[in-house]
């Protein structure tokens, strides 16, 4: 991994008195890099919403049909992966290097946790290249000036933005985030997203939201599909759309549709 420059080294502050979005869901995904006050918010969403482990894990599965899908059918080569979280099971890179070893990953995240766990644990094939920077979503001019020293942007590159949103709670700023990331990758390029919605659990989603950040939680809005859709104006959105992530080409079973839970997804293709 590319070493980070010391003016843009993360405090070392983890501020582990808080609950952090990306320890709740490592908590729910059976992970140890987590607080008691991660663990005290992810068990009073699960109790206000008791399909939320089963959420995490259909996002954590989605990701890795996406990647395979964009490997496998698509020739994609290249990840941008932002709002990474902590590390586990099936990342992006790991998923991209099993069908395609030469696959160059950059993941990017501003949380110091996952700073150290992502040097530690992002290790790539030696035929690929994944590396990590310490960036801002909303610093998109810089994110995209460091992920260029490892992403040649002049060939399709898959943009992944799961769970990252929807801490961008206005949607004009979410927007704009979007489409100047996208702006900046050639046709052919695809775009995928993960995010809360309440369409599944109504109201009581958002109370959990409104309850994570009343304890010091980062900010965090749920949205509708109709909203999500928003997001892929322009793209050419891939069947089945925007819908449950548990929903979004399941492996086959004799059990019928998977049921829908509260984080829904979709992935658009550049022309």
């Amino acid at each position: 991994m590319s070493e980070i420059p010391a003016g843009h080294r993360p405090s070392n502050d983890l501020r582990t008195d808080l609950p952090h979005s990306a320890r709740i869901w490592n908590y729910w995904l059976g992970g140890k890099d987590n607080y008691p006050a991660d663990r005290e918010a992810g068990d009073i969403v699960e109790r206000m919403i008791p399909g939320i482990i089963d959420s995490a894990r259909a996002d954590r599965a989605f990701l890795t049909r996406v990647v395979r899908y964009l490997v496998a059918e698509e020739g994609i080569r290249q990840f941008l992966d932002i709002g990474t979280g902590l590390p586990t099971a099936d990342n992006t890179h790991e998923v991209a290097q099993r069908f395609a070893p030469e696959s160059r990953v950059v993941y990017v995240d501003n949380d110091p946790l996952v700073l150290v766990h992502a040097r530690a644990l992002l290790v790539s094939s030696p035929e690929g290249v994944c590396d990590y920077i310490d960036a801002d979503v909303r610093d998109t001019r810089r994110l995209l000036d460091a992920a260029a020293a490892t992403l040649d942007f002049s060939r399709p590159t898959a943009l992944m933005l799961l769970g990252i949103l929807n801490h961008i709670v206005d949607d004009e700023e979410a927007r704009s985030i979007v489409l100047e990331l996208l702006d900046a990758l050639p046709s052919g390029s695809f775009l995928a997203i993960g995010h809360p919605t309440a369409e599944v659990h109504g109201e009581a989603m958002h109370e959990s939201m409104r309850e994570v950040m009343r304890r010091g939680g980062t900010p965090i809005v749920a949205r509708s599909a109709r909203e999500l859709e928003v997001f892929f104006d322009g793209l050419e959105l891939l069947e089945p759309g925007v819908v449950s992530c548990s929903r979004w080409r399941p492996e086959p079973t004799p059990f019928g549709e998977p049921p829908e839970v509260s984080q829904f997804c979709g992935v658009g293709r550049k022309p």
